[in-house]
């Protein structure tokens, strides 16, 4: 088993920054990959990042590619999600997830999921 805790969102202005956590707990957590996914009101859920086990690989969605960075600290059992130069369009609830499955972008793929982060974006 592993529980997901995510923090760090916030209300930012357009073009700054923000860096989200993801605390897990349970011994399993450095064995699976690590993948953050967001949510806006009427949207389906979106892939943004996921990054694998040792954290040499990593893969983004295409509207964050270049802005967002993903990144974890197994020693710690955390992950994160630096995300630069944030637009309107970022405003969503952000999750964590993580799961030992490989298509990174599925989310049927991932078993443990954290409760979400806003993040709201102002123009």
């Amino acid at each position: 088993q592993v529980q997901l805790v995510e923090s760090g969102g916030g209300l930012v202005q357009t073009g700054a920054s923000l860096r989200l956590s993801c605390v897990a707990s349970g011994r399993l957590f450095n064995t699976y990959t690590m993948g953050w996914f967001r949510q806006a009101p009427g949207k389906e859920r979106e892939f943004v990042a996921a990054i694998d086990w040792s954290g040499l690989k990593t893969y983004y969605g295409d509207s964050v590619k270049g802005r967002f960075t993903i990144s974890r600290d197994n020693a710690e059992n955390e992950g994160y999600l630096q995300m630069n130069s944030l637009n309107p369009e970022d405003t969503a609830v952000y999750y964590c997830c993580s799961g030992l499955g490989n298509i990174w972008a599925d989310p049927a793929q991932y078993e443990y999921w954290g409760q979400g982060t806003q993040v709201t974006v102002s123009s």
